[in-house]
């Protein structure tokens, strides 16, 4: 009885952690359909999604490798599909330079380190110990993509202002670390779970903070910071896909907004300065 209880939890948590993930990975969603209406994905970074690519690669290896990870071989399995149509996306309307600079990323990470870590494994060990290193890579992995945001919560503090983190965002993603640790608890998976931990703690900060600040920085307008921050989300299982692109796609909207402000006071005969703003995306992360 105790043990039916205990596969029966794994499987609503496993259930509950796809909901969850599958989310999450929608989170680019109105970032692209911007990007198709403007044909043009300039000022967009591909990195975050070719970096979520990598994760859900590793970690579907990982469930195949395991052959009782069902509920990681969908997430990751479905987190391969999604962000290689975002990369495609990002491709078809990226200028030139860009375009170059990231197949040469795909090329390098996606196809040539991925390759190099499954031959090795697959050529050097045999058995379990195939599934508990690439475990480990993909643990690993999962930790250091988690403390991408980091400099999120650092430039909170620094301009006591939360305009690029987003609370809707951080509780998802902390609700995404809590049902995948409670998954890879019940399963007795440390490779799921302890990343999770990291996640979890990591997602509980930034909520934190945001409840502090939140209502610090309505007095600094005029100090917002001219950056666009993307962090990937790392599902649980799958190191995964998009933190902070809500941000950025906020951004992208109050610049077009300021062009389309210029565009009237134009044509009334009022010309007005418009805000530029420029920046970096970086990556982030969540594991399932």
């Amino acid at each position: 009885m105790a043990m039916a209880n205990h596969q029966t939890l794994a499987f609503v948590f496993g259930i509950l952690g796809n909901i969850v993930s599958f989310l999450v990975y929608f989170a680019p969603v109105p970032t692209f359909y911007r990007i198709h209406k403007r044909k043009s994905a300039e000022g967009f970074h591909s990195l975050p999604y070719i970096v979520a690519l990598f994760s859900a690669m590793l970690w579907l290896c990982y469930a195949l490798l395991k052959k009782d990870a069902f509920f990681l071989t969908t997430i990751n399995s479905f987190g391969c599909a999604i962000e290689s149509i975002y990369i495609f996306l990002y491709f078809f309307y990226a200028p030139m330079p860009a375009k170059k600079q990231t197949l040469q990323v795909v090329l390098s990470l996606n196809i040539g380190v991925f390759s190099v870590i499954v031959v090795l494994i697959q050529t050097l060990l045999k058995g379990t110990d195939r599934i508990h290193v690439f475990g480990g890579i993909c643990a690993s992995f999962s930790v250091a993509v988690f403390a991408a945001p980091l400099s999120i919560v650092a430039k909170v503090v620094r301009t006591k202002s939360v305009e690029f983190m987003p609370f809707p965002l951080s509780f998802f993603l902390t609700l995404s670390a809590i049902m995948w640790f409670a998954y890879g608890f019940l399963k007795a998976d440390l490779c799921v779970s302890i990343p999770n931990v990291v996640g979890f703690t990591l997602g509980l900060v930034q909520m934190v903070l945001y409840g502090f600040y939140r209502n610090a920085g309505k007095g600094n307008k005029e100090k917002k910071l001219p950056e666009h921050v993307i962090d990937m989300v790392m599902l649980s299982t799958l190191s995964t896909s998009d933190f902070h692109q809500i941000s950025h796609q906020q951004n992208e909207i109050k610049k077009s907004d300021e062009e389309d402000g210029k565009d009237d006071d134009e044509e009334t005969g009022k010309p007005e300065k418009s805000m530029e703003t420029s920046g970096e995306l970086q990556p982030n992360g969540s594991t399932v």
